[in-house]
């Protein structure tokens, strides 16, 4: 199994150990977004609880200390995700082994030495740490012009010749056309003062895949099978000198020593995953001032369907006549709601529906 962990999303291929063929691929989309954002919405709930003097319970012990090796919910889902998939793959193949990408790019080694003259950057890997940092900095555009899809090369924000350094905070991407016009200049002398101050923000994607590498390390130990780690510029290395095209999957693919040489078929497509979470704990919704809005939840199950369940319905007669094919939405009536591709379906009554897939977490695309 090989992981190519990121923020958002995170690709996954299982490669046959001695032939390097891939047999499979998926692409995994985290929701530690909508974590961080459902918790921000609760804390705006309970604050204005406490600030209208309404309804709130008080903390009742205020000596609480957050485990050791404790993360944020939002990072503590990514984790979780990806150890996941891991335990489902190790049940279904004969998985001996797992490839990590430990690091995307090692800030702290980028920031405290020059790009030349050391070691770190030296040889076959030279460079490709800084140029994957920086075109993930930059979004792959032209600093100046914000050109897509076009050469970028990598330029001095104050240049060489005016006693500017090859420290990876003095360095951006431009275009032929911004490097030669601006040739000698500042960013600030050639009208783009913002730069300067763009180049010293950190990667918060980065910040966030950092912050959880080593967790996600000793985790993947915890299986007892040996795991091999390799970094980023690693990763792109393998995959330019073997042709690859750029995706989360096929980097995950090309990770560490022995992505060096995988073979992937022209026509392989990965299976997309996407984390839906396994419902809401709210006993109740409740509006923008933190009152009920609607009734308490009902029963979980009905008919042996729940909610999230992939269903495929064949009603033989009625205004609801046909197949319908989707995630279904149970009521204690048995009459259930299936929302698929074409819209959502109401009013199906639950003895013409069959489960094609329980609910567990996640949506499927392939």
């Amino acid at each position: 199994v090989k992981i190519d962990p990121g923020s958002k999303t995170t690709g996954i291929a299982l490669v046959e150990e001695a032939t390097g063929e891939v047999v499979f691929a998926a692409e995994l989309t985290h929701r530690g977004q909508r974590v961080h954002e459902a918790l921000e919405q609760r804390r705006g709930v309970r604050r204005g609880r406490r600030n209208r003097q309404t309804r709130y319970r008080k903390p009742r012990f205020l000596n609480r200390t957050r485990p050791k090796g404790w993360l944020p919910p939002s990072l503590e889902s990514r984790l979780a995700n990806i150890t996941t998939w891991v335990a489902r793959f190790m049940r279904f193949a004969p998985v001996q082994s797992i490839s990590q990408e430990l690091v995307r790019f090692d800030t702290q080694q980028m920031q405290d030495a020059e790009i030349s003259g050391v070691e770190y950057q030296q040889g076959a890997l030279q460079g490709y740490e800084v140029r994957e940092y920086l075109l993930e900095k930059w979004q792959r555009t032209c600093a100046y012009c914000k050109a897509k899809d076009v050469p970028l090369q990598v330029e001095h924000i104050v240049p060489k010749a005016r006693g500017g350094s090859n420290r990876v905070s003095n360095l951006t991407l431009a275009c032929r056309k911004c490097n030669e016009r601006k040739s000698t200049q500042t960013a600030e002398e050639f009208g783009h003062a913002h730069i300067q101050k763009q180049a010293w923000m950190p990667l918060r994607d980065t910040a966030a895949v950092n912050a959880t590498r080593w967790e996600l390390y000793r985790r993947l130990q915890l299986f007892g099978l040996p795991v091999e780690v390799g970094s980023g510029g690693r990763t792109k290395y393998n995959r330019t000198k073997q042709g690859y095209a750029k995706a989360h999957w096929i980097d995950a693919a090309c990770v560490g020593v022995s992505g060096e040489a995988v073979r992937i078929d022209a026509g392989m497509r990965p299976l997309t995953i996407t984390a839906q979470g396994w419902g809401n704990r709210q006993m109740c919704r409740v509006d923008k001032y933190g009152f009920p809005r609607t009734s308490a939840k009902g029963a979980k199950s009905v008919h042996g369907f729940q909610t999230g369940d992939m269903v495929k319905a064949v009603v033989p007669s009625g205004t609801k006549r046909g197949t319908h094919e989707g995630k279904v939405a149970v009521r204690s009536s048995g009459s259930f709601n299936i929302t698929g591709k074409n819209g959502t379906v109401q009013g199906v009554s639950h003895k013409h529906c069959q489960i094609v897939q329980r609910c567990d977490g996640y949506r499927y695309a392939a």
